[in-house]
């Protein structure tokens, strides 16, 4: 048994070519859910859906976001509603009152639809309604996401991080925002001065994922702050994390990133932007996985390999190197019963 935990793409583009590495049905994933948005009365849960999708065989691996082949006619269909009625347009956070109004699962991240400003397919959407209609009815947002996984015939155990609301939101010098409008909208470009993430405080991991927590976990090459921070914000995930074997493959060769906004975001929250950064993020990995030319020196253990992940062989050898962290790892940790890795 495995447990990776997912945000952004990182974690997904690993999935992409774990199954030649781990078997998919004594693998689970948990997913962040802080930078879900209820947008025109959706909730949209990127996260999820990215490892949804691509377990689906469905997703988009040119944006990595989306279903591949989707179109968008609903969504052009607000653009020109918005630009007709000379209505205001980019993201328009609703006003405090709604925030907290009704369905409590998307409490701190509600957005308007007019002219919306994340691109919504229409097959997308039609998983984002289902969502929310069954979230309505009183389902948890774990029942919706395995019943939507068992629709898109995953063959891993796809789990929300929480079945509480947890919102991330950027604190910047042009003021406070979401996660999505920070980095959808307007691409990273406020000055990061704090991440916060809004009622993780009274949030908790549900039981599925309190019982995925005890397996080795692999933390994928995902955000550190805003893909992973979410999670271990909550109360018990860190201290889950400390008494099982954890092993963290870094977004990061040194100082540079492969892709996304981690840098500006750890250098606000106070951490050097750079794999040194991710381990001090990290305490409790076990070992971690590092390129071969990453120059990072660690006093924990270390595999190292290619972490460029550009296609499902690459993905392949660095679940395998990723594999090989975990040996290591169990054999600092104790024996956990996890079986010994091969060569990375």
């Amino acid at each position: 048994m495995v447990t990776f935990l997912a945000g952004g793409t990182g974690t997904p583009k690993l999935l992409n070519g774990a199954e030649a590495v781990f078997d998919p049905s004594a693998t689970t994933v948990v997913a962040n859910t802080g930078d879900d948005v209820e947008l025109g009365g959706h909730l949209v849960c990127p996260d999820v859906d990215t490892v949804l999708f691509h377990g689906g065989g469905v997703l988009d691996t040119d944006t990595w976001w989306g279903i591949d082949g989707d179109t968008t006619a609903t969504h052009d269909e607000l653009q020109r509603l918005a630009d007709a009625a000379g209505l205001d347009v980019g993201p328009q956070y609703l006003g405090d009152d709604a925030q907290t109004a009704g369905r409590e699962i998307a409490e701190w991240r509600r957005f308007s639809g007019v002219a919306e400003f994340m691109q919504i397919g229409d097959r997308d959407r039609a998983v984002h309604l289902t969502r929310t209609s069954l979230l309505d009815e009183g389902w948890s947002l774990t029942e919706v996401t395995r019943t939507l996984a068992e629709a898109f015939g995953l063959g891993i155990d796809l789990l929300p991080m929480s079945d509480d609301p947890v919102a991330t939101i950027v604190h910047t010098d042009e003021g406070a925002m979401h996660f999505q409008e920070y980095w959808v909208h307007r691409r990273g470009d406020p000055e990061v001065q704090e991440v916060e993430f809004r009622g993780a405080e009274t949030a908790t991991p549900t039981p599925e994922v309190r019982s995925a927590l005890s397996d080795p976990v692999v933390v994928g090459p995902s955000n550190p702050v805003t893909s992973i921070g979410p999670m271990t914000a909550m109360a018990g995930v860190a201290e889950a994390l400390e008494s099982t074997p954890v092993v963290a493959v870094s977004p990061f060769v040194g100082s540079e990133v492969f892709s996304g906004p981690a840098p500006a975001l750890m250098r606000g929250v106070g951490y050097d932007a750079s794999t040194a950064g991710v381990a001090a993020a990290y305490p409790f990995a076990d070992a971690f996985v590092l390129d071969d030319d990453d120059p990072t020196e660690l006093e924990r253990p270390v595999v190292r390999t290619d972490t460029r992940i550009d296609d499902e062989i690459d993905a392949a050898r660095v679940a395998r190197a990723a594999d090989a962290a975990l040996s290591e790892a169990t054999s600092v940790g104790g024996d956990t019963g996890y079986p010994t890795g091969g060569d990375a």
